[in-house]
């Protein structure tokens, strides 16, 4: 079902999926987070695939799940910021809250999306659990040069507006306030489930490390010789259906 909520004034495109059948008292609920496109249109990283993903998550998981475009990704508005991101990710939550009564929500994201799924879990004192999936520890690569950053963003075609940012330094000191690591310990002691391939050419495999480590009880998974693009590898794909399983049985148990 394709749906459209609003942050910030920009409209932003999401997928929302059901299950056959609302669980009267334990529904989990989804929302899925994007990474940064690989490529300009989004190439393997693309926001495509994750539609199919949330219909997965539904038909056979049981889960309502929403998949949607950050600001300035496919036909959402805006131009990308890390924050604005974050604030989007936020208000996809609200939106599941709003469209389906869910007794829990659990939030899982993929690379960038990771981090700010981390973030906004830790912030959000009523989500259940974070998955993250090839997540990064930090973006200090990033705020290294934020002026490289902007460059390909633009060329990724995710700022438009080419009067965006209207303050750099603003716009740059952004990549400072998201760091996974730091919020991995926050989100303790509810769900963490990280999954990482070992041969993740992106983001070392030492972030997942230090991400579960932070937490301190989270469960870590490294799929070996896997790369960065996990949402295409269907060991990593099972693996995370696993773990929803996992965490449905255990609503349905505690709401006995």
């Amino acid at each position: 079902m394709d749906r459209r909520f609003t942050v910030d004034g920009n409209e932003l495109v999401a997928h929302l999926s059901r299950p056959a059948q609302i669980h009267p008292t334990a529904q989990p609920g989804l929302v899925i987070a994007h990474g940064f496109p690989a490529e300009a249109g989004g190439g393997i990283n693309s926001t495509a695939s994750f539609p199919e993903l949330a219909d997965r998550v539904a038909t056979e998981a049981g889960w309502a799940a929403v998949a949607f475009s950050s600001r300035g990704i496919g036909d959402s508005g805006g131009d990308f910021s890390l924050a604005g991101w974050r604030r989007d990710l936020q208000g996809a939550v609200q939106h599941l809250r709003d469209s389906v009564p869910c007794d829990g929500i659990w939030i899982v994201g993929f690379g960038t999306g990771g981090a700010l799924a981390i973030e906004v879990g830790a912030d959000d004192p009523d989500i259940n659990g974070v998955a993250a999936i090839a997540v990064p520890a930090d973006f200090v690569d990033w705020a290294r040069n934020p002026r490289k950053l902007l460059v390909l963003a633009r060329e990724m075609g995710i700022i438009r507006d080419p009067d965006f940012p209207r303050s750099f330094e603003k716009w740059a000191a952004e990549l400072h306030t998201v760091t996974a690591a730091q919020a991995a310990a926050r989100l303790a002691p509810r769900e963490l489930f990280v999954i990482h391939g070992s041969d993740d050419e992106v983001v070392p495999v030492f972030d997942a490390r230090a991400v579960a480590d932070a937490h301190g009880t989270a469960d870590l998974r490294i799929i070996a010789g896997a790369g960065h693009h996990l949402r295409h590898d269907p060991r990593a794909i099972a693996v995370f259906l696993g773990w929803l399983d996992r965490q449905r049985n255990a609503l349905i148990t505690a709401s006995r």
